[in-house]
């Protein structure tokens, strides 16, 4: 098979791995063959990686390699962390690729001194580098490259102060380091993990803590036989959340301070616990009271936890089956759950993201990373673990570690004063991780119809109430009318009304135009990090995850000008799920770009959506009739008349004279409008265009009709009749004549 040509120094390099299975060491065979395996034949890579292996071109440049975790002899000071390193076994030319996803023919030359790369290392059997990908960090691929191929050495100073490393490996004083705290919380975990299986100990010194008056620690147990006392059993997720949990950081570092000691933990305990997940007071064991735990949970526990850390200090997939099997047993035993994640990250910080309600939620609206619903099983929080882990060493990503992912996402909500339980967990049955401090938010007042007609709605309040009830049974609601009929103020309001009050925080806003697609909606794939392009979440999915997350408020999507985009092709197979009897797990469907073979998604029965259209557009295409069937539809007309004269006079302090005056001139208006056969009563003009801008007295109310005409309702009326100027300007003529205060 021939080359496709192309610089070599702009194609693709790639390094491949040389194992299969958990240690058969393939290299020998490689070399002696002139090939590379791999694809689903190899139960490392999978199907997964099939179609990157087809893509692989003759004529490019390939490495053997294999990655791995070291925390001594390295030629730089490590401070004691482990550091990911990747040694180069051989290198050559690909020959001639089949096409098969399985095989390439390569011109090997083994390289003779092993050599070993550090930091910039990628665990995956095959791993594409891009020379010139345009990122900015294209220069950590091309120093990879230059050491590869052409022998050069590694700079070593510019990999521990790039961004990803600086933290752990830079240079600068600790007092410069945010994330000093990493080094105790993995002291602590390695010296707990003796206690795995003689726990007696351990229970009889933290049972002595609690019994100390100033020490504020619940860990009273209720028993099979009916009786109550101190504890007789303990996991070490619960054990570490005895100072990871809403109290105050004196408490938390005394309880630290002493089960330190005890444990004999030479790290100093952190002097601050910002950015750092805890615990719910009311939920802060991750096992059930004696009476009610099934037997093995506890032992479950202690052993992912143990798995846990081998797995992140060996880097080696050698121990990861064993990772994943601990894990999906321990996550899905009651009082774990999600919150798993957490005590994972407590121990490595370094190797595992913590799955909080405030993380997700910037996961997926900051840096726009698909985040799975529900609970993650073990390879799911793999593969989001590895795609972070790659985007981290883009320079232009915002953050380049899972402790700066967790401290701006702290930092973030903390800011925005968002209470924690505000922000959508990651499952829906138990979240019970929060983060202190907790912001001092004033209650938000309640919201109904009574208020909208008080804020300035001129319909009758019947009419509002019977809005409301189709919104509440169709699930879906468009107001419909003439431009200025007020349908997107209207929106707002009402969707404050359903979910009670006025909290912004309930109700997105978004406008459709006609190049907004499906993957900008929903989720498409988007440029991002090293590994190309990522799968990304649009807000309709975002909210839909947001909602379910917190199934005790209601949340409402406002789309403006629902049609002016093709909806049928933005919401996809969501135009399905927004039928209000579907709004369920049973009628769960597959996204076009599903994150993975299971996913399924829902629209929750408590997400809303008010749409508005313009029925005077005449860019607009007819409404598609799938989207009719699945809502309801509401016109609104100009509403001129007594409520409307009270409120602008009451507000604006407008004579009640003059606007009757103008309330015959713009009826008149709309009466030539609707008899015109070109136009018709979908070109009305509405009310809110003479609608004073909020908490603006009108002293010279002749002037202000006359600047409305002319930069509002003029070119409007130059636009309704673009082939007959004489007509437009004699409409404006009309509405100005005579007219006085």
């Amino acid at each position: 098979m021939m080359s496709n040509g192309g610089n070599v120094e702009t194609r693709p390099v790639w390094f491949v791995g040389s194992s299969f299975g958990s240690n058969d060491d393939q290299t020998e065979r490689f070399l002696r063959g002139g090939l590379w395996e791999g694809g689903s034949e190899n139960p490392r890579t999978g199907a997964r990686y099939e179609e990157l292996i087809r893509s692989i071109n003759p004529g490019d440049r390939i490495a053997m390699k294999s990655a791995y975790v070291r925390k001594s002899g390295l030629p730089f000071d490590n401070r004691g962390l482990p550091v990911s390193v990747m040694r180069i076994k051989a290198i050559g030319t690909v020959r001639d690729n089949p096409r098969d996803g399985r095989s390439l023919r390569v011109d090997w030359h083994p390289v003779d001194d092993l050599r070993e790369w550090y930091f910039y290392t990628n665990r995956q059997t095959v791993w594409q580098v891009q020379p010139a990908s345009g990122q900015r960090n294209e220069g950590y691929a091309a120093a990879l490259i230059d050491f590869t191929f052409d022998g050069q050495g590694q700079d070593m100073d510019f990999f521990r102060n790039a961004p990803y490393w600086w933290e752990r490996f830079g240079d600068g004083s600790p007092g410069d380091r945010r994330f000093a705290w990493t080094g105790f919380y993995a002291e602590f975990a390695d010296r707990l993990l003796a206690y795995r299986h003689d726990r007696g100990p351990l229970v009889a010194a933290i049972q002595d803590m609690a019994n100390r008056s100033d020490v504020p620690m619940q860990i009273t147990d209720q028993y099979a036989d009916g009786g109550s006392g101190p504890l007789r059993d303990i996991c070490p997720f619960t054990t570490i959340g005895l100072f990871n949990r809403g109290i105050t950081d004196a408490n938390r570092r005394a309880i630290a301070g002493m089960l330190a000691e005890f444990l004999g933990v030479e790290e100093s305990v952190p002097g601050t616990f910002g950015g750092i997940p805890v615990l719910n007071n009311m939920n802060a064991w991750f096992f059930q009271y004696e009476v009610e735990r099934p037997a093995g949970h506890i032992d479950a526990l202690w052993r992912v936890f143990a798995e846990a850390m081998q797995f992140a200090d060996a880097g080696d997939h050698e121990y990861r089956s064993d990772f994943v099997a601990s894990y999906d047993d321990a996550i899905n035993r009651h009082s774990v759950g999600p919150r798993l994640a957490t005590g994972l990250y407590w121990i490595r910080a370094w190797d595992y993201l913590t799955l909080d309600s405030r993380s997700v939620q910037y996961m997926r609206q900051e840096l726009k990373v698909p985040t799975p619903s529900g609970r993650l099983n073990a390879e799911e929080y793999l593969a989001l673990r590895e795609t972070l882990g790659e985007r981290f060493e883009d320079m232009d990503f915002p953050v380049h570690s899972f402790p700066e992912l967790s401290l701006a996402a702290w930092e973030s909500q903390t800011n925005a004063r968002t209470p924690d339980s505000d922000a959508p967990p990651v499952c829906e049955e138990e979240d019970a991780v929060e983060r202190e401090p907790e912001p001092l938010i004033e209650p938000v007042p309640p919201y109904t119809i009574d208020d909208i007609v008080a804020d300035g709605c001129f319909l009758e309040r019947a009419a509002l109430e019977t809005i409301l009830q189709r919104l509440r049974d169709k699930k879906n609601l468009i107001l419909q009318g003439p431009p200025g009929t007020g349908k997107t103020w209207l929106a707002k309001k009402l969707a404050f009304a359903l979910v009670g009050r006025k909290e912004e925080g309930l109700v997105r806003h978004l406008q459709f135009h006609p190049n907004l697609s499906y993957e900008d909606f929903v989720r498409g794939w988007r440029p991002g990090g090293t590994s190309g392009l990522t799968l990304v979440d649009g807000p309709f999915l975002q909210a839909i995850e947001e909602t379910k997350g917190d199934p005790a408020n209601d949340y409402v999507i406002v789309i403006e000008e629902i049609n002016r985009g093709n909806p049928a092709q933005i919401f996809g197979e969501m135009l399905t799920l927004l039928e209000g009897d579907k709004r369920n797990r049973d009628n769960a469907l597959a996204l076009s770009y599903p994150c993975n073979d299971a996913e399924r998604v829902f629209i929750p029965p408590n997400l809303y959506v008010i749409g508005t259209m313009n029925v005077a557009d005449r860019s607009l295409a007819l409404v598609d009739l799938a989207l009719r069937r699945r809502f309801a539809f509401i016109d609104l007309e100009p509403t001129f008349g007594e409520r409307w004269r009270e409120w602008v006079s009451a507000n604006h302090g407008v004579d009640d004279r003059f606007l009757l005056d103008i309330e015959r001139r713009m009826n008149a208006l709309n009466d030539v409008i609707a008899g015109d056969p070109g136009l018709g009563p979908n070109f009305r003009v509405g009310h809110s265009v003479v609608m004073p801008s909020a908490n603006r007295v009108i002293e010279h109310p002749v002037e202000w009709f006359r600047q409305v005409v002319d930069t509002e309702i003029g070119p409007l009326l130059n636009e309704y009749w673009f082939d007959n100027g004489d007509r437009a300007k004699e409409q404006k003529e009309v509405l100005l004549r005579g007219i006085e205060a």
